[in-house]
């Protein structure tokens, strides 16, 4: 049986999100003078990209998986449904007010990093316990920056701009990095935990006699 989970499998899944935040992040970052109009148009197509991406990735590992962690693709799934929502409900509302947006993005971003610290607390029971700190730090920033951004509704479009675009760079950098440190543990063949396993096993045993 494959010893690596699915959601290792799925590092392309984590690049791609690490490239389209950093993208979003440069283009919040670098757009003058931006409307809350732009914004949301910005943040909505960023949320479906994501969530379409996801949505794929979890079809993938029903069509491919097996055994007992076959059921990861549910975290995918739940990451592309929510992200897909989000940038929907961004612009169900043409008259969307500042208020709004923040409530949506904060929401999106403190469960979206709920459900990434989910995946990772998997990995770590299938053993897999090395090259998830990345992962995991993405996942705190994201649920930090969505917390501050609900607790303060005033804030304005320039500031949620800046806010925004400083979250997706850090965190899309983080996604990148556990993204290559996935790839190669798949490209590697084998569970992260076994280098671990083959040093402890020379530790404990006996020394050969000559």
């Amino acid at each position: 049986m494959d010893s690596i989970p699915a959601l290792m499998h799925s590092w392309w899944i984590l690049g791609l999100r690490g490239l389209i935040a950093v993208l979003f992040g440069i283009f919040a970052l670098v757009w003058p003078g931006i409307t809350l109009l732009g914004l949301i148009a910005l943040f909505a197509i960023y949320a479906v990209l994501v969530g379409v991406i996801a949505i794929i990735g979890a079809i993938r590992n029903i069509r491919h998986a097996s055994g007992p962690r076959a059921a990861d693709w549910w975290l995918l799934l739940a990451l592309g449904v929510l992200g897909v929502v989000a940038g929907v409900v961004s612009t169900m509302r043409p008259a969307i007010t500042v208020l709004m947006l923040v409530l949506v993005i904060g929401i999106n971003a403190v469960l979206t990093g709920v459900l990434d610290l989910v995946a990772v607390a998997r990995l770590r029971r299938q053993a897999l316990r090395e090259g998830t700190g990345l992962w995991a730090l993405g996942a705190l920033v994201s649920i930090i920056f969505g917390m501050i951004v609900i607790a303060a509704p005033e804030l304005g479009a320039l500031t949620l701009v800046w806010m925004v675009g400083i979250y997706a760079l850090i965190a899309g950098v983080l996604y990148l990095g556990q993204s290559y440190r996935a790839w190669t543990v798949q490209r590697g063949g084998h569970d992260a935990s076994q280098p671990e396993r083959r040093v402890r096993d020379r530790r404990m045993a006996p020394a050969s006699h000559t």
